[in-house]
This record gives structure tokens, sequence and C-alpha cells, in this order.
């Protein structure tokens, strides 16, 4: 009896729930006339900012290849905890009417250049502006920790030196360096592999044949160019050319002094140059040390048949066996 009391329940509540489905439907004259619920409409300020501004401000832009700063940079130097609705849209549409009129980002300006003069009406840019100053926009990754850089606390918006001090160099120098330990760890890990598994005679043959290859792989997925060079070379596939044969010198007398060294980094239009100092440690004089000391003599008859010109031996700890050679994108 109990079953059957709920069941009966369970009946009346599922026809419940399909009346009240069916109360979205109206009839008149007989025909049925379904409601639907109302679409998101989306402001039209936002479409004009795609369709208008993102041209040149586009916010997924890299820093190396922008030609204008991103809306959220103009957006901040525009507004502030007083700055009305009202303000802030006068202040734009003069600025979008009059480019060459004193600008809020003065070192933006100066970076950029002054924007050039776009037809757009008046209540166009009014609704860019009221998109703009009630809501979230889109902003390239680097902004915030840029923008924190470079406004110090109690400085006036206006005073600071956005795009002014943007340090490319040292970005690139950080990507570079990626790139280099990214090559070094693949190595490093394929070399002690056939040392444990097969000996430093083997480990040697294993070299000869893969480390360019392996550089070469890493270099393909990084979409950059990696390259290990030296003064004294054992494979006459990694000489150094005039100019990284200076950079190894210089390497070699900052490392022999005692002093920190630093990637250098020379940008070339959309092109960046990367060297790094490569140094010896202990694994590395087992076949490139002093022979009969840290080299023992089966691995050097090794070398000698493998490399008869090598020049790659006679090195301490902790002293410039090369260098890494890296070309990218600037926009990597």
């Amino acid at each position: 009896m109990k079953n059957s009391i709920i069941v009966l329940v369970s009946a009346l509540l599922l026809v419940n729930c399909k009346e009240s489905q069916k109360d979205k439907v109206d009839k008149t004259d007989g025909q049925e006339v379904v409601e639907r619920a109302p679409t998101a409409k989306v402001h039209s300020g936002k479409l004009l900012l795609e369709k208008e501004c993102y041209i040149c401000h586009d916010p997924k832009a890299s820093m190396a290849d922008r030609i204008a700063p991103p809306m959220e940079a103009i957006k901040r130097h525009y507004i502030d905890s007083n700055t009305t609705k009202d303000e802030f849209t006068k202040a734009l549409i003069l600025w979008v009417n009059d480019p060459e009129t004193e600008s809020k980002v003065p070192t933006a300006h100066a970076k950029f250049g002054p924007m050039p003069y776009m037809p757009n009406p008046d209540h166009a840019v009014a609704q860019i502006a009221d998109y703009l100053y009630d809501n979230e926009i889109e902003r390239p990754d680097w902004f915030d920790e840029h923008f924190e850089k470079v406004h110090k606390p109690g400085m006036a918006v206006g005073e600071c030196g956005c795009f002014g001090d943007y340090d490319f160099e040292q970005e690139y120098a950080a990507i570079g360096l990626a790139y280099a330990m990214e090559a070094q760890a693949e190595l490093g890990k394929n070399l002690k592999k056939a040392i444990q598994e097969k000996g430093i005679v083997e480990a040697i043959k294993f070299c000869n044949v893969e480390a360019i290859p392996l550089t070469d792989s890493v270099s393909v997925m990084n979409n950059a160019i990696i390259k290990r060079v030296s003064d004294k070379v054992r494979n006459p596939k990694n000489q150094a050319n005039d100019e990284e044969l200076g950079y190894i010198a210089d390497f070699k007398k900052a490392i022999a002094s005692g002093k920190e060294v630093s990637p250098i980094v020379k940008v070339n239009g959309k092109e960046v140059d990367f060297y790094y100092p490569i140094t010896t440690n202990a694994l590395c004089l087992q076949c490139h040390g002093k022979p009969n000391e840290q080299i023992q003599p089966e691995t050097l008859a090794t070398l000698k048949n493998l490399y008869p010109n090598d020049k790659a031996i006679g090195y301490g700890a902790n002293e410039v066996r090369g260098i890494w050679s890296i070309n990218f994108d600037a926009n990597n």
C-alpha cells in the first residue's frame, strides 16, 4: 500500500512538472506561441572597440611587435578614482578627434608616435568610452607586472615611464637561457644514461652520432636555431665564427677573474642572437680534461679514432669550453 502511494505521488509531481513547462506555451486563436528566453545583447561599444581599436591596440600583441599601447593602458591613464564617466568620455573624444593633443601617456606617445587621425563619429567613441568605463577588458599577460613596476607609490599616472623603460634585452636573455638549459638538460640526460648503461667509451660514440641531432630537436620544438660552438673543437661543425670567438674570449676573461657573467643579447630587427658560456664540470672532464689524468687511456684512444683532429682536451674545472649560440624570433 505504501509503495502504491509513493508511486502515485511521484506521478503527480511529474505531471505538475510537465504542466509547469507547458505554462511557457501560450495559445492564440488555436495556435501555439512559444516564449523564447531572451538572448544576451553584446554592448555596441565592445563591438566597436574590437573592430576599430584593436587593429593597433591589440591586447594579444607582444611588446616587441606592438605598434601602440594596449587599450588597458589608455584606460588606466585616463580613468582614476575621481574620474566620472562623462569626463572620461569627453577626454576620449577629444583625443580621438585631435591625436596631436597633449597625451596622458607621454612615454607611449614618444615611443609609438601620435595616433593617426581616425574619422570616428563622436557617438561611436562615446559608446566605446561607456564600455571601457564599466567593464574589464582583455589585457596582455605582461601588462599588470609592467604597470606595477613603473608606477611607484605616490606617483601620478601621467608621471610614469610606461613603455619607455621596458627591458627587452632582459626578456630575451631569459628566453635564450631557457632554450640553452632545455638543450643542456636533453644532452645531459641522454649522456648520463649512455654512461650508466655502456660506459664512457660507448658514451663518446653516442655523442659522435647523437649530440647535434639532439640539439637540433630542441631547436625545432622552440622554433629557434640552437648551437654549441667552441674555439677548440672536437667536431668541426661546432667551430665558432669570428664574432662568436670574440664572445668566447670575453667570457673566458670574465670567469677567470671571478666575475659574474651575464648572457650577451643582440637584437637585429625581428631576430635575437643570444650567447652564453658553456663551462666544464667533473662529468665534462672525463672526455675534455687532461690526458692520462681525467681522460683515461682507453677513452683517449677512442677520441683519437673518432676525432683525429680533436682540440677539445686539456680543460680544468669551471673553464669556458664554448658557448651557446642561439637565434630566435623576437616575438617568441
